[in-house]
């Protein structure tokens, strides 16, 4: 009986959710985290590849942390590796 009344709440709970999702889309609202925006990005991968900058000097120009400056380097040393 138990089991029950939790399955009978789940369902609940993801209809709710599905429904609060779908009234938030409607009203142009879009789930996740924000895109970072593309000229920042170039700025950073410029400094970077300019070789004038160390990353310490980059993060403090920028503002962006050093694990996203280096998942910017590598996603884009991925990218010309897959071009080839």
């Amino acid at each position: 009986m138990m089991s029950a009344f939790a399955e009978l709440e789940a369902n609940l709970l993801s209809e709710r959710t599905k429904k609060g999702l779908e009234s938030a889309r409607s009203r142009g609202r879009m789930g996740g985290r924000p895109k970072f925006p593309k000229d920042k990005r170039e700025m950073v991968i410029s400094l970077y590849e300019s070789e004038k900058y160390t990353i310490n000097e980059i993060i403090r120009m920028t503002g962006v942390s050093r694990g996203t400056i280096y998942n910017m380097i590598n996603s884009k040393s991925e990218k010309k590796i897959g071009e080839k």
